[in-house]
């Protein structure tokens, strides 16, 4: 669906004036949502490009603590694009960050409001991250805007599969050891099902963190994953999906499901019967559930760059989701709107100390 044929119904265009905040010098055509029913929700989905631009991942954050601020872009029909974006509280200090994921370009004029939002909440820089892919034209709309490259939070890459393929093609198209390795799972008994039980959350939020201390990865603590869990589980977006032998969980991925794709966030197994290789059936289940709940693509959250060393941190993870042959596209990238250059420099480097500190505690 393209942003500029879809339409908001007239109840919606007829409540606009009253859900919109228009404050101080706000441009004519962007403005500042503040407020849907359950219904505009759906319609406000739409529009967004992922997950992380939905509304209920914007109710997620702000249970964080995370103020979260919604602009639309407006035309004479209505809405015709959302950007959500999130104001983190730089601790010890009145300052700010902001955080724009996987929104569609922005134009001129939502820059200039971004600027203005930005002041207001005297955050140093709004770091953006375009879920547009890489190519020229894109690039050269970047510079005027005046954003300029700045470090990832998001991956640049990811993995791609297309979902619109018949499944025995799909299952033609995995690497030999892939198919091997689901048909050893399939014969030692090995299934997949879909559990959203709290004792199945609890299980794979264990396995979650399992796998993160035995592969040296930081991860978010167990109140972020419970909070994003009770936020979302009721709203269709999240749904997770277990490979049990004999009626135990040996592996747990959360998926999201979302405007016809699907998206594979976290994973987490365990080293306890590794030789049944539960993870790689469970990602042909999942290949599998989404295609039967209609969806288009199957987005793997994340890739390296084109062939990685084998010393590559993240290989291992490169090396699992390469056995199902998906695409590998690249993003633009990580740009930052920069407000306060002295600060921004600042932040830079204290993030850098930051960060080196929690990969060597990931170690231990």
């Amino acid at each position: 669906m393209s942003f500029a044929s879809f339409s908001w119904p007239l109840s919606y265009n007829k409540l606009k004036v009253n859900r919109i905040n228009s404050q101080g010098d706000n441009l004519n055509n962007v403005k500042i949502i503040a407020k849907l029913t359950e219904k505009e929700k759906i319609s406000f989905n739409k529009l967004a490009t992922h997950p992380l631009q939905s509304w209920q991942w914007g109710e997620f954050r702000e249970r964080e603590g995370h103020q979260t601020i919604r602009l639309g872009l407006f035309d004479d029909e209505g809405l015709r694009e959302i950007f959500q974006l999130t104001i983190h509280k730089i601790p010890h200090t009145p300052f700010s960050v902001g955080y724009l994921p996987k929104s569609v370009l922005p134009c001129k004029e939502v820059i200039e409001e971004l600027k203005r939002v930005a002041k207001k909440n005297k955050t140093v820089f709004i770091k953006l991250e375009p879920n547009i892919l890489k190519n020229e034209g894109e690039e050269e709309k970047i510079k005027k805007l005046g954003l300029i490259p700045g470090k990832s939070i998001f991956t640049k890459y990811t993995s791609i599969i297309d979902l619109t393929l018949p499944e025995d093609e799909l299952f033609k198209n995995l690497k030999p050891k892939t198919r091997y390795n689901i048909k050893v799972a399939q014969k030692h008994g090995v299934y997949a099902e879909e559990d959203n039980s709290e004792e199945a959350f609890n299980k794979y939020l264990e396995l979650l963190f399992e796998t993160a201390n035995r592969q040296n990865f930081y991860a978010h603590n167990k109140d972020y994953h419970r909070k994003l869990w009770r936020t979302l589980k009721d709203t269709g977006i999240p749904h997770l999906l277990t490979a049990k032998y004999q009626g135990k969980i040996l592996a747990a991925f959360m998926l999201f499901i979302f405007n016809k794709k699907i998206y594979y966030p976290y994973g987490a197994s365990t080293r306890e019967y590794r030789e049944l290789m539960a993870p790689t059936l469970l990602m042909w289940e999942a290949i599998r559930f989404g295609k039967k709940h209609g969806c288009l693509e199957f987005d793997l959250w994340g890739d390296t760059a084109p062939n990685p060393s084998p010393n590559h941190p993240y290989y291992g993870f490169h090396r699992f989701k390469a056995g199902f042959s998906p695409k590998l596209v690249e993003f633009l990238g990580a740009y930052d709107l920069v407000i306060n250059s002295i600060l921004y420099r600042v932040y830079n480097l204290v993030d850098k100390i930051r960060w080196k500190f929690l990969r060597l505690k990931a170690k231990f």
